[in-house]
Parts: structure tokens; C-alpha cells; sequence
């Protein structure tokens, strides 16, 4: 299918094709029939792509005080890397459009395949021929209302929450600062709503047009002072919506000059925000910032979870206000019509990106199209497989084993698919991702004969040897018994599931496929242990002869209370999806796998989420491990430091840049200035070994187990305070048996 794709480095729109998403759970998956350039939102984002390296560093401190921080631990090389791949990653542009549904997913109500719907959402309602839309954010477009026109419910949406933070009533004086599309989509809201209007825009033509909608009064700013106290009877209006778009903090001082005394102030649009002190104490003025359009809007439990809010306590959601804005458009009391200036095919849509930053072109509502609805809905079935035919790389002609990647993020084209290309010896033949364009830019980019949007591609590719999963951690069990069912060798990135049940239920498939006798590779992403500095590490400590005291400390940093790997049915919590690779680590530097476990934390207050930890191993040789992980650290400090002591030797190793080997008065000393080597590489030319030359597994399955196992005791350890032990050996034996695992 078609999309309009943009480069955040070189800031160019192109439209690609790409494979077409396929239906998530409480999704919706819709064909596009016209979908919505917003002038005054997407000209900031082109804007900003078309910036210099430089000057993207200088909009934007933050980010760069994160690369200077990677810099510091990991070294100068990988944090250009890194920045460099975050630039290279294709924007999907567009977050406003309609069309019809061809499929929903499990657990969606009140949407059937056939429904015209109107769709919202960056990252959702993109500028494509097929978008797959949560639930909650797709609502039903009324019979009166063309696809065209629903196309604008998400800018409306924006607008008429504006319009409700404002707490407008019947015969207020209201003044909208802008006139753009939101601007005048709330002119018109307002006089629905029974209230007095006044414009305000540097454009005369926005101006007269704000008129022609039904404003009371609209002029530029120089006029705004009389025209307010003119519709306001000389006290100042009641409200002051500020939907403009400009780095000044004119609109603030404005809104602050004619506004009433205890008067109202929104901000719907991006601008300065330089409160003037004199108006804003001396009227006592209210102000607000509104956010986006409505309640649930950056609530992934809301959007993606598809949890409402009660009608009882949030009347106006976002989804509520995407559907009163349609009916507003059915009722007439909003013309949508007079705001289009442009229809431009999605063939040509880069042309529409080329409109945003041209001053003659003033475009105001810019409607891509993709034929007409009849069209959209007898058009047969998607794709979702795109063959690439130049790829930009030679990997994927390579001779050696094939394999196929699942996943297609940052994770991914920063560090796993680089490691597997300097490896060499393999055949990358797809790649598959819920998000089509990221799989068609790793395919490019990286040599993969075709891309994807469904694993089923993957899976069933008879040129993959080998199905590489990088995908989030609820979905690493499920695919991994796939890809074992399906004939396939398997990597997965840690962690290899998120419960007991799960990992009892890969043992049985990894067993069913032969892979615990050898026919089988199943190999963890467990990298560290092959990084060159840990070979090193245990080399000298394995001439001490006797248990080993190790300690290990993460200064991992927090991580923001919303983000997925902190929701225990999706990413584990940090424990289970982090931590992992410090027991394996533990594992594989004493030669022996955990046993028990005692983890002991600090209270979370609200900040944590059980990552400020301590876990004592208990190894079955006698060692004992203690890991300090902490999320509240200062990330100056460096991140990982590994201190080992036995048989008068000692080894410590500082972020994987220097390691210090001790042992019969004398030392060894080695760093790494430019950058770390945390075992990537190394993994994967352990695998080509293995499936090459044969052998033993990189990793033998018992330990893997013991990892996992050790995970989940912590956590329930650090609950209980008390200690847990584990019986790895005995839970393959009973899970291949048939059994859940568990004692």
C-alpha cells in the first residue's frame, strides 16, 4: 500500500510503498478514503526535519544532553550511533482521516467491517491507504456527513475541547486568536453553542472568511482591542481562545488586553507563554493549557488499552468529542466545505508537504484522497508483504543460514541487525513489524529480501532458517513456540516470556522440536556473556579454584511511569525484563545457575516501580551474587560496574570500557576508548557456529531457565522478604514431561 513517509533527517515527504498493517486486538483496521493535511500542526514538523543537524540540536537541549550522556558511558561511537539512527527512522505523517472499516480485532464493540468511521491519532490516523486505529480512537461518521468532511473530526475534536476548557455558556463574548483550521472550526463551535464571536488573524483573508462562517465580529490585531470592547458592551470578553500557531507571545499579551476582569484564557495552540504579569494579576485572569482533544488523549490505558471513562464522571472524552464534532458537521451548524483549499491524490501527496512551507500556495485544509468510498470498499484485501527489489545493503544475497526478523525498532536497527552484519555468514530474508513502514526501511536499509506486517510471513518464508524475535516481551512466548512449530531455529531478546506457565510451555515446544537434544537451536538475547572483556573476566577467575564472591551494580535509571515495560502483562516490570541479563551474566561467570534468592528494595513512593533493588544469588556451586540495580541513581556515575573476588584473584569491569584483572601481585589493564562491546557480535557468531558446525546451544537450556526462574522469585521475594529458592533442572524435567514446571 501507500503511504506519506517522511525523513527526520533530511526532512523530505515521500510516499513508499509499504505493507499494509494487519488488525491488532481492540484495533479497527480501516481503508482510508481522504485523510487530512493540517497546515499549522504538520508545518512545524516539516520545519523542524528541514533543520540543519545543528540546529534540530538546538531546538531541542534535552535530547542532546541524552546523547552527551550515552557518550560518557558507552563512548563517543555509539552515541553518534544512536542519534544517527533515531534521525534515520521514517516519520508517519498524519494523525486526522476517515474511511471504511475492513476488519476489527478481538475485543472491539460497536464497530463492524462496512462502518464509515472517522479516525484520530499520531502514529494511528496517518496518511495511508490502510491504518490500523484503537478502538477509542475511531468513532462512527453519521450518513450526512461525507468521508471528506469527517476527515477534519480529529482537528475538531482539538478545537471543541478548547471550547470546553473555556466553559463557555449561552451569550458569552468569546475571541479566537487564529483563524487557521482549528481556529475557524471553533468560530463556528462557539456559535453552536449560543455564543458572540470575534476573529483575530494576521491573515485578511482568514479574516473575511471567519466572517462568512458566522463570527460577529473578526479583524487583525491591531483592531482587536475596539472590536472586544465594541461585541463586549466595553467590558472585555468573557473567554479568550488562543488556537494560533507561532513562537511569539503576541496571542498571550493579547488575550491578557481584552479580556474581562476574572475573564477566561486556553491555549489550544502552540505559543510563546510568557505570562505579562500586569493584566493577567490585575484582572485575575484564569489560564489554561488544553491538551489535545479531551480527556484519555496520552492515556495509553484509554487509547491503546481501550479502557473508557465513565460517562458519570468524564462526560467528554476524546472519543465523545470526535463524535459530537460529526454531528455538529451532520446538523450543518459546521461547514467543513469552505476550509478546503487543496484535494490532492495520495499518489502525489509529497506535493501537499511541499504546500506547507510555500508562501504563495496560503493552504489551509489540505485533503489527500484515495478514491471514492465504493472504491474503498470493494477493494480486495491489503498487503502485507512488500518485495524489495534494490536493497541498499548486499546482506540479504549473502550465502548461510536465512534469517527472519520479527520486530523492526529502535532495539533493532541500532543494535541487533548492525551485530548481525558485522557477524556476516547469514541471509537476511524479511522482516516483519505491526508497523509497516519501520519493516520497508529496515528491509531497505539493511538487505532483507521483502518486508512485512504479519508474522505469518516470516514464519512460513521457506528461505528463514531462523526467526529472530525483537518484539515486545508479552508477545516473545507465543512466537517463539510458533517459530519451533513452524520448523524454524529461534533468537529471542530477553526475556523469553513473563511467567512460570509460559516458560513451562516453550520448554515443551523447544522438547517437541527436538531442541533440548540438539536438533533445535533456541538462543536467548542474552548478549553480555559473550562480550570480549566478560571472556576475559572468566578465564582469570576460573583458576581460583573455589566459590566466587561477585557483585554486580545497574545504575539503569528511571524509566517514566507510563511506558509499556512497566505494565506486568505487556513488559514484565524491570525485574523480569531487565534484570534478566545481570542473572545470566552471573550464571555464565561462575559456571553455575541461582538457586535462591533474596531481593530487598527501597520503597517506591510513587516514583519507582520496584527498580530500586537488591537481589543476593545463591549459585549451586557455592557463589554468591548480589546485584544493586537502581533507577534513582545520576546517570553520570556510568551504568554498569562488575566486581569479582576468589582464590586471591579479583577482576572488576567498568561499563565495558576498562577491565582490571588481579591475581598473584600482579595486574592486567585494557580499555576501550571509543566505544563498549557488550557481546552482540559475539552472540551471533556463536549462532552461526552452532548452525553451521553444530554443537551445543550458546547457551544451554537449563540456564536460560534458571535465569528466568530467578526473575520471578525476585519479584515474588521482594514482596514477601523472604527467600525463594529454584530447581531449574527439575522444571525442564517436569515441564517436557508435560507438566506446568512448578513444584
Amino acid at each position: 500500500m501507500k503511504q506519506l513517509l517522511q525523513s527526520p533527517s533530511a526532512g523530505a515527504a515521500t510516499v513508499t510503498d509499504v505493507p499494509a498493517p494487519a488488525v491488532q486486538p481492540g484495533c479497527v483496521l480501516v481503508r482510508n478514503a481522504a485523510s487530512l493535511v493540517s497546515a499549522g500542526t504538520e508545518r512545524t514538523a516539516v520545519e523542524f526535519a528541514k533543520k540543519s543537524l545543528l540546529a534540530k540540536a538546538r531546538s531541542r537541549p534535552d535530547l542532546v544532553r541524552k546523547v552527551l550522556d550515552k557518550a560518557r558511558t558507552d563512548g563517543p561511537v555509539p552515541a553518534l550511533q544512536a542519534a544517527l539512527t533515531r534521525l534515520d527512522q521514517p516519520l508517519a505523517l498524519g494523525y486526522s482521516c476517515a474511511g471504511v472499516v475492513l476488519e476489527v480485532g478481538d475485543g472491539v464493540e460497536g464497530v463492524r467491517p462496512g462502518d464509515r468511521v472517522a479516525c484520530a491519532g499520531a502514529g494511528y490516523a496517518c496518511h495511508a491507504e490502510v491504518v490500523c486505529v484503537p478502538r477509542n480512537l475511531v468513532a462512527l461518521v453519521p450518513d450526512a456527513v461525507a468521508l471528506e468532511h469527517a476527515a477534519f473530526a480529529t482537528v475538531g475534536a482539538i478545537g471543541l475541547h478548547g471550547v470546553r476548557l473555556a466553559e463557555v455558556a449561552l451569550g458569552d463574548r468569546v475571541a479566537v486568536v487564529g483563524l487557521g483550521l482549528i481556529g475557524l472550526l471553533t468560530v463556528q463551535m462557539l456559535r453552536a453553542a449560543g455564543a458572540r464571536v470575534l476573529g483575530v488573524d494576521l491573515d485578511p483573508v482568514r479574516v473575511k472568511l471567519a466572517l462568512d462562517l458566522g463570527a460577529d465580529a473578526a479583524v487583525v490585531p491591531a483592531g482587536a482591542g475596539e472590536a472586544a470592547l465594541a461585541l463586549s458592551g466595553g467590558v472585555g470578553v468573557d473567554a479568550v481562545l488562543i488556537t494560533a500557531g507561532t513562537s511569539s507571545n503576541e496571542p498571550v499579551e493579547l488575550a491578557g488586553r481584552i479580556a474581562r476582569d476574572r475573564g477566561r484564557v486556553v491555549v489550544v495552540g502552540a505559543v510563546g507563554m510568557e505570562l505579562p504579569r500586569p493584566p493577567f494579576f490585575e484582572k485575575e485572569l484564569s489560564f489554561r493549557v488544553s491538551r489535545s482533544y479531551g480527556p484519555g488523549r496520552y492515556d495509553p490505558v484509554y487509547e491503546e488499552g481501550g479502557v473508557d471513562y465513565p460517562i458519570g464522571y468524564v462526560r467528554w472524552t476524546e472519543n465523545r468529542n470526535l463524535q459530537a464534532f460529526l454531528e455538529m458537521v451532520a446538523s450543518g451548524a459546521v461547514r467543513v466545505e469552505p476550509l478546503i483549499t487543496h484535494r490532492i491524490p495520495i499518489e502525489e501527496g509529497a506535493r501537499a508537504y511541499g504546500l506547507l512551507t510555500s508562501a504563495a500556495a496560503a493552504p489551509l485544509g489540505v485533503v489527500l484522497t484515495y478514491g471514492s468510498a465504493e472504491a474503498a470498499a470493494s477493494a480486495g484485501a491489503p498487503s502485507r508483504r512488500v518485495e524489495v527489489v534494490a536493497p541498499s545493503a548486499g546482506a540479504g544475497r549473502a550465502s548461510g543460514p536465512g534469517v527472519g526478523v520479527l520486530g523492526a525498532g529502535n532495539f533493532a536497527t541500532a543494535t541487533l541487525l548492525p551485530a548481525i552484519q558485522k557477524a556476516g555468514g547469514f541471509r537476511l530474508t524479511g522482516i516483519a513489524s505491526a508497523q509497516g513502514p519501520s519493516a520497508r526501511h529496515a528491509a531497505g536499509k539493511f538487505g532483507f529480501a521483502f518486508a512485512a506486517s504479519a508474522e505469518e510471513e516470516i514464519l512460513s518464508d521457506p528461505g528463514t532458517d531462523l526467526v529472530a524475535i525483537l518484539t515486545r516481551h508479552d508477545l516473545h512466548a507465543r512466537q517463539i513456540v510458533a517459530a519451533l512449530a513452524a520448523g524454524k531455529h529461534v533468537f529471542c531478546e530477553k526475556p523469553p516470556c513473563l511467567g512460570e506457565e509460559e516458560l513451562a510451555g516453550i520448554v515443551q515446544a523447544l522438547a517437541a522440536a527436538g531442541g533440548l537434544g540438539g536438533a533445535r537451536l533456541l538462543a536467548l538475547g542474552y548478549n553480555r556473556r559473550f562480550a570480549p572483556m566478560m571472556r576475559r573476566v572468566r578465564e582469570h577467575m576460573a583458576g581460583a579454584g573455589e566459590p566466587l564472591m561477585v557483585q554486580v551494580r545497574v545504575n539503569a535509571g528511571p524509566i517514566p511511569a507510563g511506558h509499556w515495560i512497566h505494565d506486568p502483562a505487556v513488559g514484565g516490570g524491570r525485574i523480569v525484563g531487565e534484570l534478566c541479563h545481570f542473572v545470566d551474566l552471573a550464571a555464565y561467570l561462575t559456571g553455575a545457575v541461582p538457586v535462591g534468592v533474596h531481593a530487598r528494595g527501597v520503597p517506591d513512593r510513587g516514583r519507582y516501580h520496584e527498580d530500586n533493588v537488591a537481589l543476593t544469588l545463591s549459585m549451586s556451586d557455592g557463589s554468591v551474587v548480589t546485584i544493586a540495580y537502581v533507577a534513582s541513581g545520576d546517570r553520570a556515575l556510568g551504568k554498569e560496574r562488575y566486581e569479582l573476588f576468589g582464590g586471591g584473584r579479583s577482576a572488576v569491569v567498568d561499563d565495558f570500557r576498562s577491565l582490571r584483572l588481579l591475581g598473584g601481585g600482579r595486574e592486567r589493564t585494557e580499555r576501550a576508548r571509543l566505544a563498549q562491546d557488550k557481546g552482540h557480535r559475539g552472540e551471533w557468531e556463536a549462532i552461526h557456529r552452532v548452525l553451521t558446525r553444530g554443537g551445543a546451544p550458546p547457551i544451554e537450556p537449563v540456564s536460560w531457565v534458571a535465569t528466568s526462574l530467578a526473575t520471578f522469585a525476585a519479584v515474588r521475594s521482594l514482596r514477601s522478604g523472604s527467600e525463594e529458592r529454584m530447581d531449574a533442572v527439575g522444571f525442564v524435567e517436569r515441564a517436557r514431561g508435560g507438566g506446568t514446571g512448578r513444584v
